[in-house]
C-alpha cells in the first residue's frame, strides 16, 4: 500500500448536514426547525433545568448537608509503595515529597493499609491506618506520628 492509496475505513467519514440550502435537501427553508416559536429564533431554547415555569427539580428538593471548614485533606500514600526504600530506612514528608509519591503534602500524609511491606522500615507520618500500622510494625519497622 502506498501513501496515495490511503482512505478512510468505510463509515468512519461522514459529511456535516447543510441545512437550509433548498428544499431538495429535506431540511431547506425552516432548517429543520419547524415554523416559528422560541426554538426557531436565534439563540432560542430554554436553560438547562428550565420546566416550562412549572417549580424545577432542584427547587422542589431539599438542601442536604453542609461543607465542612475544618475538613483536613490528607495526602495517602499505601504500603506497597513503600517497598522502594532500602530496608532500614526512614521515610519522611521530605523523602515521599522527593521520590514523587506525594505531589503536594495537603494537611499532611496518611499511609493506608493496601499492599503488602517486604522492607523494615521507620516511616513518619502525621497519620496511619490501623492495618497500616500492623503491617508495618509486623514487618519489623516502627511508626511514628509526627
Amino acid at each position: 500500500m502506498k501513501l496515495h492509496e490511503l482512505k478512510p475505513a468505510e463509515g468512519s467519514r461522514k459529511q456535516r448536514n447543510r441545512v437550509g440550502r433548498g428544499i431538495g435537501s429535506g431540511n431547506g427553508k425552516t432548517a429543520g426547525k419547524g415554523h416559528k416559536g422560541q426554538n426557531a429564533r436565534s439563540g432560542g431554547g430554554v436553560r438547562p433545568g428550565f420546566e416550562g415555569g412549572q417549580n424545577p427539580l432542584f427547587r422542589r428538593l431539599p438542601k442536604r448537608g453542609f461543607t465542612n471548614i475544618n475538613r483536613k485533606e490528607y495526602a495517602i500514600v499505601n504500603l506497597d509503595a513503600l517497598n522502594r526504600f532500602e530496608d532500614g530506612a526512614e521515610v519522611t514528608t521530605a523523602l515521599l515529597l522527593e521520590t514523587g509519591l506525594v505531589s503536594n503534602e495537603k494537611a499532611g500524609i496518611k499511609v493506608l493499609g493496601n499492599g503488602t511491606l517486604n522492607k523494615k522500615l521507620t516511616v513518619k507520618a502525621h497519620k496511619f491506618s490501623a492495618s497500616a500500622k500492623e503491617a508495618i510494625e509486623n514487618a519489623g519497622g516502627t511508626t511514628e506520628v509526627i
